[in-house]
């Protein structure tokens, strides 16, 4: 029950207190990521420990700039004044972001399952992230998962090589401001859609009532 306590009540956060964070915590929370699936078994992730301030500051405005950016499309639209209320990323408050990677040549010229689909590589880093987020709610820690930049930018600013993926920036820390739903959704940004009408039986487009019909019964196969 602890498993779908986290994954229902975990979320992404932006604001953080400045308390340190406990090595053994962090360490709890790397292994966890450590331990995801990982297509071939691959294990395709690294792991940046940001700490300094200087380059959370420059990390904070190339995100910035991104964000204003983004700003214009929403112009004239209803989304206007959400977005701009929106707050995007807590780099600068957070004492640790983490900015996780992906090496798409971990497993050299040919991983196993990988062949027919290179994407997966990118889909078990992304298994690592969902595993550090829940680790950190666990640890009553909160995280904010950042995907407002420019990667040549992050590349540069931590001195990362061309062929490695920056995938995340994660920031992660104590906060005294988690809410009981979404962000996105408390904002009026948008809601959960149902997910009857995100399961289709057999075929695309098709409805299915097998799981929604009022007489709970067990899936035969």
């Amino acid at each position: 029950m602890g498993v779908y306590k986290a994954i229902y009540n975990r979320r992404d956060i932006r604001t953080f207190l400045k308390n340190p964070i406990p090595i053994e915590k962090l360490k709890n929370i790397l292994l966890a990521a450590h331990h995801a699936p990982s297509v071939g078994f691959m294990q395709p992730w690294n792991f940046i420990l940001i700490t300094e301030d200087h380059i959370k500051e420059q990390l904070a405005q190339i995100v910035e700039k991104e964000r204003r950016a983004l700003a214009i499309h929403y112009e004239g639209t209803d989304r206007d004044l959400k977005f701009l209320e929106l707050k995007i990323a807590g780099i600068t408050e957070a004492p640790l972001t983490i900015c996780v990677t992906c090496d798409p040549f971990r497993g050299g010229d040919h991983v196993l399952g990988r062949n027919s689909i290179p994407e997966t590589d990118i889909m078990s880093v992304s298994c690592a992230i969902q595993n550090m987020w829940l680790a950190a709610y666990a640890e009553g820690l909160a995280m904010g998962w950042v995907s407002f930049y420019k990667k040549a930018d992050v590349r540069r600013i931590l001195q990362i090589p061309y062929h490695i993926d920056p995938v995340a920036l994660i920031s992660i820390g104590y906060t005294e401001n988690y809410p009981e739903r979404p962000l996105l959704e408390i904002k009026n940004w948008e809601t959960r859609k149902e997910l009857q009408k995100l399961v289709f039986d057999n075929t695309w487009g098709k409805e299915t009532d097998l799981l929604f019909n009022k007489d709970e019964t067990n899936v035969t196969v």
